[in-house]
């Protein structure tokens, strides 16, 4: 069994997906053209935002996102380090510090207090991520803050389409809110692809621009630090076809996460995913066990996969400069405890009945 079921998807939506990719041809135009502007308003009308640009993917969307908002060298930029280390790549490639705030050990989520150190230490910018589905619930309290004191507020909504906080979508709350649209993801293309939502005209057309080489007009760069980040056509194409049926999909993605929650029984599980209604949209079903290599390998038995995201913490990444002695006591226990189980809109109650006994069975 596996964590996401992409043949299933594939499968379940191809005759959409093949009208999406059949216009493309028929029209004879693959780059920047009707397909991503159309993709653009709407998502930019189901995010609830003024304005959507297309993107090459969710890490360039981070980048481009913080390069639009004037940060670059020397700038502190807080972050989490619980969530793959994308934040703080793009962080890193436009020659800003990453200051890492730890993790809420039930939510996983970034803490109150951790948001209030972060601004202590003079962060101009808060990336703030709504992880394995959850939005940040305190995520307005944090807006109003940033906007008090006058500091950037990114939102990384890579793993949270459609999540709602107060039946407001994550990724209209802060300057800018920043989404992948890789394929395993709740509204994925059929390849690489990302977007930024903003509700400031200024930052949308910053990022026009440096998505297309700094360009303010064909072959004129005139704002540094652009690049060729643009989402493919065939894939806006894709996306049009699929954003119809991500609400539908989030739904059945939470029955799952709901069987999960009121099946699973073991005392060897530390704690199941805490969630209220649309606020989690299932992205991931991550259980915490003291013992999570063995449930893993448990789980290996009956074909069952399961996956730890994220096995390491950010600044314990090799390639970083380890010698500063930074401490995340939340952020490194659940790296050793987290294990996903699967959890996808494919798998049938059967599927998930089977992920429960075997869950329930392990000692």
């Amino acid at each position: 069994m596996k964590i996401n079921d992409l043949s299933a998807f594939t499968d379940h939506y191809r005759s959409n997906i093949e009208k999406g990719i059949a216009r493309v041809i028929s029209r004879g135009w693959y780059v920047l053209g009707p397909e991503v502007e159309n993709f653009e308003k709407s998502f930019a009308e189901y995010i609830g935002v003024r304005r959507c640009i297309g993107v090459a993917n969710g890490t360039d969307a981070i980048e481009l996102g913080l390069r639009a908002l004037g940060l670059g060298v020397g700038d502190l930029i807080a972050t989490v380090a619980n969530a793959g280390g994308y934040a703080t790549n793009a962080i890193l490639s436009i020659g800003s510090t990453p200051f890492y705030m730890d993790v809420d050990l039930d939510s996983y989520l970034v803490k109150m207090t951790e948001i209030e150190k972060a601004i202590e230490a003079g962060a101009k910018a808060i990336v703030v991520t709504h992880l394995f589905g959850m939005g940040v619930p305190e995520i307005q309290r944090i807006a109003n803050i940033c906007k008090e004191r006058n500091i950037f507020l990114l939102e990384d909504c890579a793993q949270a389409h459609g999540a709602c906080i107060n039946s407001k979508k994550v990724g209209s709350f802060g300057d800018l809110g920043c989404f992948s649209f890789y394929p395993t993801k709740n509204l994925g293309a059929l390849g690489d692809g990302g977007a930024i939502t903003t509700n400031s005209e200024a930052i949308a057309n910053t990022v026009v621009s440096l998505r297309q080489y700094g360009w303010t007009s064909k072959y004129n760069a005139t704002i540094a630090g652009g690049r060729n980040s643009r989402l493919d056509e065939f894939q806006a194409a894709i996306l049009n076809e699929l954003l119809p049926f991500l609400d539908v999909n989030n739904s059945r993605r939470r029955e799952i996460a709901d069987l999960y929650k009121a099946n699973i029984s073991n005392p060897s599980l530390i704690s199941l995913p805490t969630y209220k209604g649309s606020e989690y949209v299932a992205h991931l079903f991550v259980v915490r066990c003291a013992q999570r290599d063995a449930l893993k390998a448990f789980l290996d038995g009956p074909g069952i996969a399961s996956e730890i995201h994220y096995p390491i913490p950010d600044f314990k990444q090799q390639y970083l400069d380890n010698s500063i002695d930074l401490k995340l006591a939340n952020t490194e226990l659940l790296a050793s405890q987290i294990l996903t189980l699967p959890c996808h809109p494919f798998m049938s109650t059967k599927d998930a009945s089977l992920v429960i006994n075997v869950v329930n069975q392990f000692r």
